[in-house]
């Protein structure tokens, strides 16, 4: 038997797999500035012509990007593990800020404030990513968000770990990361956990 010959449509589409997989890491790695349609086809072993045809215009691949990255950060939330306690459960929700996907997005973001075209795209779809992430985090964690104060503190959590995650651009901060997610999960610990009453609630008389 001969050699089994990859279908042409096949071979399309990892090749626009490969593009789009390589906008996202060279704009995780280069910024918004640094990643032409030229940079991305050398990153993905294609030539410029087969970028341009898959994507005629650099706004054309990265508008591709925008929506590929979205689902990828939506696939890697359905893909996280179940917590073995809270204090997995957050180092879990600040590892989502701190990956390739995140240094991605966050130049997307940039970009998107520079150029209308991705603008509204990009609103969109982190709008959609960040009710998926409050939506984990609140399974995650095990919370109970019709009591006061829960689902706020869970936003904070998520506001924190996407602090956590612009810190980490500049420099590894692996250790006071760390710390910072300790002492988180003893707040949630204790929010979650807490059946008292809130401390803005009448009391009973005596």
């Amino acid at each position: 038997m001969g050699a089994v010959t990859t279908p042409k449509q096949d071979r399309s589409r990892l090749t626009r797999a490969r593009l789009l997989e390589s906008a996202v890491t060279c704009l995780a790695e280069r910024g918004w500035s640094g990643s032409t349609v030229s940079v991305v086809a050398e990153h993905a072993g294609v030539s410029r012509g087969a970028a341009q045809h898959h994507f005629p215009t650099r706004e054309d691949l990265f508008t591709a990007a925008v929506e590929y990255v979205a689902e990828e950060r939506s696939a890697a939330l359905r893909r996280l593990p179940r917590p073995a306690d809270t204090h997995e459960a957050v180092a879990t929700l600040v590892g989502l800020f701190t990956g390739p996907l995140f240094r991605a997005a966050l130049h997307l973001w940039v970009a998107a404030s520079n150029e209308p075209h991705l603008g509204d795209r990009v609103t969109a779809l982190e709008a959609r990513i960040g009710r998926e992430t409050h939506r984990m985090a609140v399974e995650l964690l095990g919370a109970d968000e019709s009591r006061p104060g829960v689902r706020e503190t869970v936003q904070g959590l998520l506001d924190m770990a996407r602090g956590l995650g612009l810190a980490n651009l500049l420099t590894d901060d692996a250790a006071r990361r760390e710390r910072v997610v300790t002492q988180w999960a003893a707040i949630l610990r204790s929010q979650l956990t807490d059946s008292s009453q809130p401390a803005d609630s009448p009391q009973p008389a005596d």
